[in-house]
């Protein structure tokens, strides 16, 4: 049958298409999808990403966004984060979606609930990003870090 599906000689039912895609551990729109006209694709180079303006208790926390994605379901905003020598501790970030850090320079002690763990360059955090996160001290400055934040299209 699948060979007869793969030649186009048979049609396949949905009830078909459905077990087929369970099996391949894909959605069954994967089927339907033209996968040489996806859009999601990005190149930033160095030091080209888009600066975004925060303003208020973060104002000294420089992002650069490193890219976009245009298509599919999750939507992904990954920012190089700079904190710039008038940056204070932050710890009421709040948001939907799941958020992914990876410290590049410094050290810091990070906030997440009621949890406060110790981070320096090389560490890295993955967390539900609708509780309370966020920077409670900068211990060695200057602080950068990887954010790339996952959130589903609705």
């Amino acid at each position: 049958m699948l060979s007869r599906i793969e030649r186009g000689l048979v049609s396949p039912s949905v009830e078909t298409l459905e077990r087929l895609a369970q099996g391949l551990h894909v959605p069954v729109s994967r089927f339907f999808s033209d996968q040489a006209r996806r859009t999601d694709f990005c190149h930033v180079r160095a030091g080209h990403g888009v600066l975004v303006d925060r303003i208020g208790a973060v104002a000294d926390y420089r992002y650069e966004l490193l890219g976009h994605l245009l298509s599919g379901n999750i939507f992904v905003e990954p920012y190089l984060v700079t904190l710039l020598p008038g940056a204070d501790p932050y710890v009421t970030f709040q948001h939907p979606g799941l958020k992914f850090l990876y410290f590049l320079s410094g050290e810091v002690r990070y906030r997440y609930s009621a949890k406060v763990v110790e981070v320096r360059a090389g560490d890295a955090l993955l967390f539900d990003a609708t509780a309370l996160h966020g920077i409670e001290a900068i211990e060695v400055p200057p602080v950068s870090y990887l954010s790339v934040v996952f959130t589903l299209r609705e």
